[in-house]
């Protein structure tokens, strides 16, 4: 049986080591998941036609507004008018917008 003395001295020592090993796992945790994001995986996805008259294109990794306008033979310009509400400085890889 451990005496009151001894479960102090133990919870002494116990605790902190606790602390410890809990930072070790999140600091390792956060690093496995920083390293993972260094190099995104790039898709190479062609352009998706919806229909006839519309087409949409997915943004790949890197993309920009003036990238996929020279892409596609057109101009941020007539890219903002057909995707309103689209945020030039925020495209989000695997979203799609339209170029025709």
């Amino acid at each position: 049986m451990v005496t009151g003395s001894r479960r102090t001295e133990l919870a002494r020592v116990a605790a902190p080591a606790a602390f410890l090993l809990a930072a070790t796992i999140a600091v390792l945790l956060v690093r496995s998941g920083l390293r993972e994001g260094d190099a995104p995986t790039v898709v190479d996805n062609p352009p998706v036609a919806v229909t006839t008259s519309e087409q949409t294109v997915v943004v790949r990794a890197g993309d920009t507004l003036e990238a996929i306008a020279a892409r596609y033979g057109t101009t941020v310009a007539a890219l903002r008018e057909l995707n309103p509400g689209l945020d030039p400085v925020g495209l989000a890889v695997g979203s799609r917008i339209r170029v025709e």
